[in-house]
């Protein structure tokens, strides 16, 4: 990484340490903040994304340790591990700023330094660190976020930058995207780079819930709530309390589900069955549907308030068919997986099956492949797989020309809908124009252009 491009964090008492190293990099950086009390850490790590953190050994800190530097140093690491941190020591505590490297410091810079020098250091430190999360991130000639989710294409880096940018914080993300795209991994990455890492994340498929279920099992009941409940229960909410709560299939749930949902969200406060006593909560939500965004704005169907409020930031996932060039990285993936599974050595592609990978469609995406690779490696009896090893589900019934319909495909579809709907309706023209959503005059003039 260049200089210019880092945002860098000072931490450091003494103010002629801060004003100086300040002025010097202003204009070397893109951004350059600093702070005199380390307790305020968390908040800044939580508020900003910094590539580099320069840090004082010794601080007036009510904190006795006798090397506070270490105690932060620790502190920052166990929030974000990935960023680089330089320490700031005085001649005589560098045998405490060499045990620092050991505790995860990048370099350490000894009092009062040589501008040019400590210039020089950062650069150093920013590259090495830059090589380092690099090569963290690849898998085979691809790039990795995690060990599960992958990707070398355009959507899927855009995915990762914007992972990166949003987990640190506390904003509530709305994922969205097809089935089989791998929402649940989103939601699993977003925790996990985030200062929640260390607490409960709690998935609860809210799509699934019935409506006697849904208040029990999300805010919890009180013993003898209802007939079966025979002691005291914490719902999903408390569950997750200091961590991250993952409400999958959000759009599928009942007007009368969501107004619920919404006190929640913004008292922060959960009330069990059969209890009068509110409980405080801290959760960072998440939240994940396959219901297009669109489609959710529809107040018929869910309430534009309650979107407002999961919808911070929103992730949309693009289907494999649009990442086409992830396939064989993930084939490949999991190829690994499941011959390890399986006890067979790990079975490789033939490039007719890797053409049959690229050509097919994947309407049920990531997962679609996934079974299909298990499939094809377990009953595989060779080393390498061919294309007929390779057999798509039956069940899915996506096609993908109906992405690629030209006019006159579309005045078919559209002629056949405006039979449809006036048969259903009997010849009602009224209804069916209110259902086509078109007046009386405009559903006449295309009757009028199909002849009908």
């Amino acid at each position: 990484m260049l200089l210019k491009n880092a945002s860098i964090l000072i931490i450091d008492d003494d103010t002629d340490v801060l004003t100086a190293v300040r002025l010097l990099l202003k204009t070397e950086v893109k951004e350059v903040l600093t702070e005199k009390n380390p307790e305020n850490i968390k908040h800044l790590l939580a508020k900003h994304s910094f590539d580099l953190i320069m840090l004082d050994m010794n601080f007036n800190s009510s904190i006795n340790t006798g090397n506070e530097g270490i105690y932060w140093l620790r502190k920052i690491k166990e929030l974000k591990p990935s960023v680089a941190v330089i320490m700031i020591t005085a001649y005589g505590d560098i045998d405490l700023a060499v045990r620092s490297l050991k505790e995860g410091a990048a370099d350490f810079v000894v009092k009062p330094w040589h501008n040019e020098r400590l210039i020089t250091s950062l650069k150093d430190v920013l590259n090495k660190n830059n090589d380092k999360v690099a090569s963290k991130k690849s898998a085979d000639d691809g790039a990795t976020f995690n060990k599960e989710i992958l990707g070398t294409s355009e959507a899927m880096q855009e995915i990762f930058y914007k992972i990166e940018k949003i987990a640190p914080t506390d904003a509530n993300i709305l994922i969205l995207g097809e089935n089989g795209t791998g929402k649940d991994l989103i939601a699993k990455a977003i925790h996990e780079q985030s200062l929640r890492a260390g607490k409960p994340f709690v998935k609860v498929d809210v799509g699934a819930l019935t409506e006697s279920l849904f208040e029990s099992e999300l805010f919890g009941h009180k013993k003898g709530a209802f007939t079966d409940a025979r002691e005291d229960r914490a719902g999903r909410f408390e569950a997750a309390d200091g961590g991250t709560l993952f409400l999958d299939e959000i759009g599928n749930i009942s007007l009368q589900q969501q107004s619920k949902l919404l006190s929640v969200l913004q008292n922060r406060q959960v009330m069990r069955l059969g209890d009068n006593l509110p409980r405080s909560i801290d959760i960072r939500l998440v939240c994940a549907t396959n219901v297009q965004l669109s489609a959710l704005a529809n107040e018929s169907r869910f309430r534009k308030d309650l979107i407002y409020r999961i919808n911070t930031v929103e992730i949309i996932l693009p289907p494999l068919r649009k990442r086409s060039t992830d396939i064989v990285l993930l084939a490949n993936h999991f190829s690994r997986i499941y011959s390890n599974k399986y006890l067979k050595p790990v079975l490789k592609f033939d490039k007719s099956a890797t053409e049959k990978l690229e050509k097919y469609s994947f309407p049920g995406n990531v997962r679609e492949l996934q079974y299909a690779i298990e499939r094809a490696v377990i009953m595989a009896d060779g080393d390498v797989l061919q294309a007929n090893d390779i057999i798509f589900s039956p069940i899915e019934t996506f096609t993908p020309e109906t992405e690629k319909i030209d006019e006159t495909t579309l005045s078919v579809v559209e002629k056949n809908t405006i039979l449809k709907v006036i048969e259903k309706h009997h010849g009602n023209i009224s209804k069916a124009a209110k259902e086509l959503g078109l007046t009386r005059t405009a559903l006449y003039r295309r009757l009028n252009k199909y002849d009908i």
